[in-house]
């Protein structure tokens, strides 16, 4: 069992706060050392009172998705024997009201679009069984409620 933390730190800095008229700006602080600014999503909370240039849970929760998929997908690539050239998704999540009437990520879809190098190419079908594989194994795909989708680019 392996365990994994982030440090959110935030600070009322004189808003008066009851009246709802703070910020919602914060700060996501890893073990590594990266800082990343955190907010509430602009959809969900109005500007000035989001950071729409922060990175906001929605996102945060589409781009671990995007990411891990990615993760798995490179390892299981390097161990068929195809080298992997380059990575791009482009994923997007839809918030929704779920089966029991609240507000979720109902769907995730990535996109990927994979460049291979050397002589060894994937055909689609071992592209797509690479995909499939990668989903199967994501840590982070295989601890959410919501449907996750792969939808490769070719």
């Amino acid at each position: 069992m392996s365990t994994y933390s982030a440090t959110l730190r935030w600070q009322r800095n004189g808003a008066a706060f009851t009246d709802q008229r703070y910020s919602r700006a914060h700060q996501w602080h890893f073990d590594g050392g990266a800082v990343v600014p955190g907010s509430s999503s602009p959809h969900n909370v109005p500007l000035p009172y989001s950071d729409a240039a922060a990175v906001d849970p929605e996102e945060a929760f589409v781009a671990a998705l995007s990411s891990c998929h990615l993760l798995w997908f490179l390892h299981l690539a390097a161990k068929a024997g195809f080298v992997v050239e380059r990575y791009e998704d482009h994923a997007d999540g839809v918030m929704a009201r779920n089966a029991e009437g609240r507000l979720a990520m109902t769907l995730v879809t990535l996109r990927p679009r994979v460049e291979f190098a050397g002589e060894k190419r994937p055909t689609h079908g071992e592209i797509a069984a690479l995909h499939h594989a990668a989903h199967e194994e994501c840590f982070i795909a295989n601890s959410v409620k919501s449907e996750v989708r792969c939808e490769p680019a070719f």
